[in-house]
């Protein structure tokens, strides 16, 4: 696996000083936010420096019930292509849920959601993979993710899902040391023990990230300082395996550039610990084998005595052994020949999508899960579809002043996202003229001409006017 060094996610918002800071060996960029044809001057420029670009999905889904989406797949491709990147990453995640598959409402939900840890789950997900790496150019890695919410009756920890993921697959593993920390606090995983029942040979590179606590939960902003604890768990990962490249992830809040330096110096410290750490366990196992050699060439020796050879990651690196072969996990864990993944898909789909509209259509919560915790979940969503809408439109706020978030946040409440963030922009300006909002009449005048300017495939200045667009416009205008 190519060795990445150390990385910073590159922003517009901080394009300038990531091109300006000393030891910066690769950048990641959202895949979604990157146009083939267009790209950032700023990304062209690292590029022709040397530094490498990887470009990071949010959108396609591989944890879904759906296969994934020819057309998401053919756009990850082109960008890979673009940047000329040597890998390629996603998350282990499900995004959207309903639509034919479930007969139920198609809903979007514009954030990472957790998948089970269940049978059907990894099938699914196998599979998803596999169609995702047959169609990218290079290799795929995918990323755990943070959660607010458990599934009830999971049958695997993270790290027997993850390990049986690799396994079957031979996908990559982007490990977000912040994510292990959020899902310590959120769901009481310990971060030691899923380090210890990971692949580490297939870690393609390592996440941190800021966060922060709130009544008891943690929320993985991205948007403040990395914490001492998730420092902690990079410099144990670091004690078992050399990672080919760590990153920092900032998407918002964004600090001062030496700020950011500052960070960027406490991840490499942590890695250089965790190092010296791994070093004095090869140091002592190899005490330990030469003890026992002798031992056993000792006249009355035990012959037999042997010294367990610590299992190794693809750098070398000594790392706890896990329990049980690959075939054991895989008789425990993994697909009986009589499983239909086409069954699998259904009953995921079902109960995601039972899921998912409870947290954005304000359905019932499924049966087993924490009600509280669904609360917490479906507010944060709420909460990202305003700031996100705000950032892809943001003459609405403008428009709107002070009364933006509240106005929108009412919306979300009885009308979940169905299409991306810039449809969700037109619906929500359309529920507000339906209702004669807002208040002010040069506010309203505003906004309805932001409508109308695009509501249709093209702006009003370059499109005739068809009917149905006319007559919608209509009943607005009387409004």
């Amino acid at each position: 696996m190519k060795r990445l060094g150390t990385g910073i996610g590159w922003r517009p918002e901080i394009a300038d000083a990531v091109e300006r800071m000393p030891g910066i060996d690769w950048v990641e960029t959202v895949a979604e936010n990157v146009c083939p044809g267009h790209l950032p001057e700023s990304l062209r420029r690292l590029r022709e420096r040397g530094v490498t670009v990887v470009p990071h999905g949010v959108s396609l889904g591989l944890g879904g019930a759906d296969r994934p989406d020819d057309g998401r797949l053919a756009a990850l491709a082109e960008r890979v292509e673009a940047l000329g990147s040597p890998l390629v990453t996603e998350h282990i995640a499900f995004v959207r849920a309903g639509g034919s598959l479930t007969a139920t409402p198609h809903l979007e939900a514009g954030h990472l959601l957790p998948v089970p840890r269940t049978r059907d789950a990894l099938d699914v997900l196998c599979e998803n993979v596999r169609i995702a790496q047959e169609a990218l150019p290079v290799p795929l890695a995918v990323e755990n993710i943070a959660a607010l919410i458990a599934w009830p009756g999971e049958e695997m920890t993270e790290g027997q899902f993850l390990y049986e993921l690799a396994d079957r697959t031979g996908v990559r593993l982007l490990i977000d040391v912040a994510n292990l920390h959020t899902n310590h606090v959120n769901r009481a995983e310990d971060p030691a023990k899923a380090l210890a029942e990971l692949p580490l040979e297939a870690i393609a590179y390592v996440h941190v990230a800021g966060g922060f606590e709130r009544d008891g939960v943690w929320h993985d902003s991205h948007a403040h300082p990395v914490p001492r604890p998730v420092l902690d768990i990079l410099s144990d990962l670091a004690s078992r395996v050399s990672p080919p490249g760590v990153l920092l992830e900032r998407d918002e809040n964004f600090p001062e550039p030496a700020e950011l330096e500052a960070e960027l110096a406490s991840i490499r410290r942590a890695v250089e610990a965790g190092a010296v750490e791994r070093v004095k366990a090869e140091v002592r196992a190899a005490g330990n084998a030469v003890a026992a050699r002798r031992q056993a060439a000792a006249p009355g020796g035990r012959r037999e005595v042997r010294a367990e050879a610590p299992v190794r990651g693809e750098a070398g690196a000594p790392r706890c052994h896990r329990t049980g072969t690959a075939e054991a996990t895989r008789g425990a864990f993994g697909r009986p020949e009589h499983r239909s993944v086409d069954e699998a898909r259904q009953r995921l789909g079902v109960a995601q999508a039972a899921l998912l509209s409870a947290l954005v259509a304000g359905t019932p919560v499924p049966e087993g899960f924490d009600r509280v915790r669904v609360g917490v979940q479906a507010r944060a969503l709420a909460a990202k579809r305003a700031d996100v809408v705000g950032k892809v439109a943001p003459e609405l706020p403008e428009i709107l002043g002070a009364d933006y978030r509240t106005a929108f946040l009412g919306y979300a409440q009885t009308q979940p996202m169905t299409g991306g963030y810039r449809r969700d922009a037109l619906t929500f300006a359309e529920h507000l003229l339906s209702a004669g909002r807002p208040g002010d009449a040069a506010a309203r005048r505003e906004l309805r001409e932001w409508w109308l300017e695009r509501s249709g495939p093209a702006p009003r200045s370059r499109r005739p006017v068809r009917r149905l667009a006319r007559a919608t416009r209509k009943v607005l205008l009387r409004r």
